[in-house]
């Protein structure tokens, strides 16, 4: 469950509009905006070698994810995923919601912590199964070493198509939740798919990149998503770029307009 680098992928019609938008709609010398630094860059950097390294069954698969042409922030070395997952938190009001609550922020993204710090949090931990800093508790996404109805938020940013038991993961989530309690839970995902993807055969890292995406991915979730999250007691209060960020460009920002912002909620403390 480890971050190993990027979790892919982008997707909006067959994925092949990345790099065509940006031409179409943004004139060379063009300032683009970080919203983490708050810097303005001539370009944010690709994924690898952004949709040329994107195997052709992600493409053909349409999976939605990263933006692979428009990652990284030279300035600050930000993700997109970050980026993306900071809009929706302010702009759905959630990040300020977060104040004199208990958090869990599992694989936590460095860029992002200091924003969740500074919404004042009662309690704010972060956990990983490969903790790489001091302050990172050895968590197993699993086996949360914490009472039920504990946290007022989890967060798990692409995290779950890492996880060798997903649903075993998400009933723990829903146990650490306190009723009401939020769990943001992004993951890439192909609505081409009428099912999650999953095969205990698929075990090599060529293998798991070539059918879902990355090297160290677990699964490709499909369009049965919400259907299986909510198998674990977690309602779907998914929103959509358009509804939450409808005035931001996309281009200019370095983000993914087709990467929902999924937010579930706690249903019960059963």
């Amino acid at each position: 469950m480890h971050k190993m680098g990027m979790r892919l992928l982008l997707a909006f019609d067959g994925l092949r509009w990345a790099g065509s938008r940006m031409l179409a709609r943004i004139p060379y010398g063009a300032n683009f905006r970080c919203s983490i630094c708050e810097r303005r860059v001539r370009r944010f950097l690709p994924y690898r070698n952004g949709l040329a390294d994107v195997p052709p069954l992600i493409r053909e698969l349409a999976v939605v994810g990263s933006d692979v042409e428009n990652f990284a922030c030279p300035a600050c070395g930000c993700h997109d995923r970050e980026r993306h997952l900071l809009m929706y938190l302010e702009a759905s009001g959630l990040l300020s919601q977060m104040r004199q609550k208990k958090i869990l922020h599992f694989a936590p993204e460095f860029h992002l912590q200091k924003f969740i710090r500074a919404a004042e949090p009662l309690e704010y931990i972060q956990g990983d199964l490969y903790p790489t800093q001091p302050e990172i508790q050895q968590i197993d996404l699993q086996a949360v070493h914490y009472p039920e109805n504990h946290f007022d938020f989890v967060l798990a940013n692409h995290v779950l198509e890492h996880v060798q038991d997903d649903r075993r993961a998400l009933a723990e989530i829903h146990r650490i939740l306190r009723p009401n309690g939020h769990a943001i839970l992004q993951t890439p995902y192909s609505s081409v798919l009428a099912q999650t993807f999953e095969d205990p055969g698929i075990q090599t890292s060529q293998a798991c990149l070539h059918a879902y995406g990355q090297e160290d991915h677990r699964r490709l979730y499909g369009k049965d998503i919400f259907q299986r999250f909510e198998a674990c007691g977690l309602r779907s209060l998914k929103k959509v770029h358009s509804q939450l960020l409808s005035e931001v460009d996309d281009v200019r920002s370095g983000v993914n307009p087709v990467e929902p912002f999924f937010v579930f909620q706690k249903t019960s403390d059963a």
